[in-house]
């Protein structure tokens, strides 16, 4: 493997607590070009004061910072927007728009979404109430436009030798920023040491088909494997050295986990929210979100797979194992 000791050095973590249960987070100061943030944090006064502290600690000020790279729209990534200067460029990929401005038709859009979505999946009237909560994150979310688009390939302004790679499935906005030269990635979520990515249901930002965010986390994860890389930069904990062995092993869990739930199945026909709480018995009532990202989740990749049948035009919907109908 190349000695990327060099690029590395030019590139700094800042560690940014959050009220999150994922817990701290990182963003990334890199020194090129133009001195560039990916990342920006939660909108917290206590991650705005770290943020500085850490920035000074390096030699640098808020003020000195030239542009602002976001992986995804989540509000432990972007919130932070907010206490930026507001002349700083920010760049990301396209479907960051309506999450950073939160326009009142989107919110609407958002909550249509997740009502349908979860009376399909076999929620009744108290999980909906629960359902309710999946917008309180988004009081640290900032108010901010997108500056300038990247999409995959595009080589990243100010950053010689980075390129951008689409990865979505934890979100729909996801990119990484990738240095072939020095077998670098700048990940976000999309890999994480000490836990695993939720593939995050989501409403669609293109078209009206949902879309399956597990099969997209799945082929983000096969791309990165196939990169020769030395250091990933997460979004969370520690750098990661083992990229291959860890997607080896994160790809084989899901395996597992589709396997019993294909026996779930095998038993007799059950609705998502009925696989949610066999799967995850002690937590689905405080994660129903979580919870049914991931079920929902395994069953798109069993349903893809030809493992099982869906039927959609009744509420809620069945799902069944071929055969056993």
């Amino acid at each position: 493997m190349r000695n990327s000791a060099q690029a590395v050095n030019r590139i700094h973590c800042i560690t940014i607590p959050t009220p999150f249960a994922v817990g701290d987070v990182n963003v990334y100061l890199v020194e090129s070009e133009k001195l560039t943030l990916v990342d920006a944090g939660v909108k917290t006064e206590e991650a705005y004061e770290q943020f500085k502290t850490q920035l000074g600690e390096l030699g640098y000020q808020v003020e000195d910072i030239d542009q602002v790279i976001i992986t995804h729209h989540h509000p432990d990534h972007v919130g932070l927007l907010d206490m930026l200067p507001e002349h700083l460029p920010v760049y990301g990929h396209r479907f960051n728009k309506p999450w950073l401005r939160l326009e009142p038709d989107f919110l609407e859009y958002h909550d249509e979404f997740y009502n349908s979505l979860f009376i399909n999946l076999g929620l009744d009237e108290s999980f909906l109430k629960l359902a309710e909560r999946l917008k309180d994150p988004l009081a640290y979310m900032c108010k901010r436009q997108l500056t300038y688009e990247l999409k995959e390939n595009d080589n990243v302004p100010g950053l010689p030798g980075w390129t951008v790679l689409e990865t979505p499935g934890h979100a729909q906005s996801h990119i990484a920023l990738y240095h072939e030269g020095e077998g670098l990635l700048i990940g976000g979520d999309v890999l994480i040491k000490h836990i695993s990515s939720n593939p995050l249901f989501e409403p669609p930002m293109e078209g009206d088909k949902r879309p399956k965010t597990l099969l997209q986390y799945n082929h983000s994860l096969r791309k990165i494997k196939d990169l020769d890389l030395s250091i990933v930069f997460s979004g969370h904990g520690e750098n990661i050295d083992d990229v291959s062995s860890l997607i080896t092993e994160r790809l084989h869990k899901q395996e597992k986990r589709a396997e019993l739930v294909l026996e779930m199945l095998k038993e007799k026909p059950m609705t998502a929210l009925e696989v949610c709480k066999q799967l995850f018995p002690q937590i689905y009532k405080r994660e129903i979100a979580l919870t049914l990202s991931e079920t929902l989740g395994q069953l798109d990749f069993l349903e893809e797979e030809d493992y099982i049948k869906v039927e959609n035009d009744q509420t809620p919907w069945i799902f069944y194992a071929k055969g056993e109908k």
